[in-house]
């Protein structure tokens, strides 16, 4: 496995990498999907729990794993956005070298890093990312998003702690701009979402809502709502659970699984 920590020049923010060997006993020269990962945290942290356990998930499934330890506050929009979007197209620059499919990038969050994935699946196309980025915007446009138990709405079912955090003073004047439901177009990449019923915290109709802007603008997509458990699983297992045992609930641990097979079947 070739793993390597890249930072962000001028920032706190870097991107670990996980990316499976070839073998010449197997298919020397293997192109991998690539999963690029954003914990979440509230876009004041970024979780462990949601991070290198979830990256090695996926190396089982087959896939390339890259975690973005993305900036948060103090830090404001976009600068979380322009790193996710940078880290898009070094993994199409290097796709080459890193053994990377570059029609199979899919960008992957949880809880706020689900906002963060969400938000350049709905942006990719638009001309303020160009100020901060060299290139062509194709460049940095995902293939494809997971989005596990995501803030999407900054609405009546909004994680407002959230938006505060990205947004700061700019709070009011933004919040609707990053309501993501509001945003979905044709151009935005297919999905899959999964959420549990019990969320308390980031409730199941921030899912919801952008899978229902994703079937107003014909774009595919896989939405599984679990009855069971509350906000910030991860994976489901005593490995991604809190020091007190929470965490583990038996019932979402199928998730990569169903991810798995989804992009088999439709990338």
């Amino acid at each position: 496995m070739n793993y390597e920590r890249i930072p962000f020049e001028g920032s706190t923010a870097y991107v670990d990498t996980y990316f499976l060997d070839n073998s010449s006993e197997m298919v020397e020269e293997r192109k991998r999907p690539l999963v690029i990962i954003c914990p979440g945290g509230g876009y004041e942290m970024t979780s462990d729990r949601e991070s290198e356990p979830v990256a090695i998930r996926m190396l089982s499934l087959g896939f390339h794993a890259m975690v973005l330890r993305y900036s948060v506050a103090p830090s404001r929009f976009p600068e979380s956005l322009v790193q996710l979007a940078k880290t898009v197209k070094m993994a199409r620059e290097q796709a080459e070298e890193w053994g990377v499919d570059t029609e199979k990038i899919i960008v992957a969050g949880f809880s706020a890093g689900g906002h963060l994935a969400a938000s350049l699946g709905v942006f990719w196309q638009e001309t303020f990312l160009k100020e901060y980025l060299e290139g062509e915007n194709t460049q940095w446009q995902p293939n494809a998003l997971l989005l596990n138990y995501p803030v999407i709405t900054s609405g009546t079912y909004a994680h407002e702690g959230s938006f505060r955090s990205l947004l700061g003073e700019e709070y009011e004047e933004k919040k609707d701009f990053l309501s993501l439901e509001k945003q979905v177009s044709r151009s935005t990449p297919q999905t899959f979402l999964w959420h549990t019923l019990e969320d308390g915290a980031v409730p199941m109709e921030n899912s919801l809502s952008f899978a229902q802007s994703l079937r107003a603008n014909e774009v595919s997509f896989e939405l599984h709502l679990f009855p069971k458990g509350g906000h910030g699983l991860s994976l489901g297992t005593s490995e991604t659970s809190l020091s007190n045992g929470y965490g583990i609930q038996e019932e979402i641990t199928v998730w990569p699984d169903l991810f798995a097979t989804w992009v088999k079947n439709n990338l």
